[in-house]
């Protein structure tokens, strides 16, 4: 079976601290729930989560949706993007199977990054490990005034915008994440193919600035 790798890029840097980081929490149960609802994406969306604060670290590995238990995460640190981008080419290259003349690998992945700051690390570094595996859509949000949205655009020209990281606009963000999946899978399964950018993806909601 053809997978469809799904990867989370979260910052739970310091500033997240308190209500943001209490809303990814809340954002990511709720969208397990609802993809565990859908019988296109429980079938083919497996998902990771990795985080970066100080460091960088995959909390959950490419796993299948029935099987994830929602990370206890806390914000701390600093905010090594970087770092992040480089274990996420890491994971990648290691846990999405190619395509070899016998059989069909997995589909691209997607990737969805949320931050609210800017990089405390070499990021560039991270970017060029980052470019060197394939990958479907990448969506980058920038959570609040603070986020370095230059920085993202630089990673993928689909980037949107929340103006606060508060609860409202997080959990809009996982809402909007959880559907992007469900409408990925239900792309490949009845054969549409993949995803290819922002416009295959559902309207963002009121909260959610598409940055032009």
């Amino acid at each position: 079976m053809r997978r469809l790798p799904v990867y989370l890029l979260l910052d739970t840097s310091g500033s997240m601290d308190g209500i943001p980081i209490e809303a990814v929490k809340t954002g990511l149960g709720s969208l397990l729930v609802a993809l565990r609802r859908d019988p296109q994406a429980l079938e083919t969306a497996y998902l990771s989560v990795i985080t970066f604060n100080t460091t960088a670290q995959q909390v959950i590995p490419l796993t299948e949706l029935p099987a994830i238990q929602a990370p206890d995460l806390k914000a701390s640190g600093v905010t090594a993007f970087g770092d992040a981008l480089s274990l996420l080419a890491r994971s990648i290259e290691s846990e999405v199977k190619k395509t070899t003349s016998d059989t069909k690998g997995d589909w691209k992945p997607l990737v969805f990054i949320m931050t609210d700051g800017r990089p405390t690390d070499d990021w560039r570094r991270g970017l060029e490990d980052f470019r060197k595996v394939k990958t479907g859509v990448v969506v980058a949000c920038a959570a609040g005034p603070d986020a370095d949205e230059a920085m993202l655009r630089d990673v993928t020209d689909s980037v949107v915008r929340l103006e606060n990281a508060d609860a409202a606009s997080l959990g809009a963000f996982f809402k909007w994440v959880s559907a992007s999946i469900a409408v990925s899978s239900k792309r490949i399964d009845t054969g549409g193919g993949e995803t290819k950018g922002l416009g295959d993806l559902p309207p963002p909601p009121a909260e959610i600035n598409p940055v032009l």
